[in-house]
């Protein structure tokens, strides 16, 4: 997220693609956001993890989908875990340097391999639409932050910048389980990019 030589002149850059490595290849995982899926047919996203329990001489990860992950933490409640082999689950791990691959431009460009969930390159939210709900990266001359999520579409704000409303995941999920609107923050949105 580095600017030009003058310090004063700042341009945002594309976030990193979200890469995924097995878990298998992890030790702790508790919390970690992770894909399950089987190669050849297909994944599954939002999910988060706990750290791997042994049954029967075999190594499992409690999955759960992230609303009810929120809901465990943030309530301190017991919910059900599925436990997913081990080697059905992966970890995803932005990149955390500025995003150096293009988002595909068309559907042949687009193809993947069904052997390991693909790279996620993160898309401009101004070139997405039907934004509300989805995971967002916001880039700052500092950081890139994730585990945002879009509460919606892009509106002109007063000061005539095109804007979206945003808030932590944590809140999301908690105004779909307690009812408690999130705490919005306003970003322009050249500023975010969709997961």
């Amino acid at each position: 997220m580095t600017g030009p030589a003058d310090s004063d002149l700042w341009f945002p850059t594309a976030p990193g693609p979200v890469r995924t490595v097995p878990a298998a290849q992890r030790g702790a995982l508790r919390g970690q956001r992770v894909v399950t899926g089987t190669p050849g047919r297909g994944w599954r996203y939002d999910l988060r993890a706990d750290d791997p329990v042994e049954r029967d001489g075999r190594r499992f990860v409690p999955v759960l989908a992230e609303h009810d992950w929120y809901r465990a933490e943030l309530d301190d409640t017991d919910v059900f875990a599925p436990l997913v082999p081990v080697e059905r689950v992966w970890v995803e791990q932005p990149d955390t340097g500025a995003g150096t691959a293009d988002p595909p431009a068309n559907l042949l460009s687009r193809l993947v391999s069904l052997d390991a969930p693909p790279l996620r390159i993160p898309v401009p939210a101004r070139d997405v639409p039907a934004l509300t709900g989805r995971r967002l990266v916001v880039v700052s001359p500092e950081t890139a932050r994730r585990d945002v999520r879009a509460v919606s579409e892009p509106y002109e704000n007063d000061d005539g910048t095109i804007c979206l409303s945003v808030c932590a995941e944590s809140d999301w999920y908690r105004w779909a389980f307690a009812g408690r609107p999130a705490d919005c923050t306003e970003v322009p949105v050249y500023l975010a990019w969709a997961e």
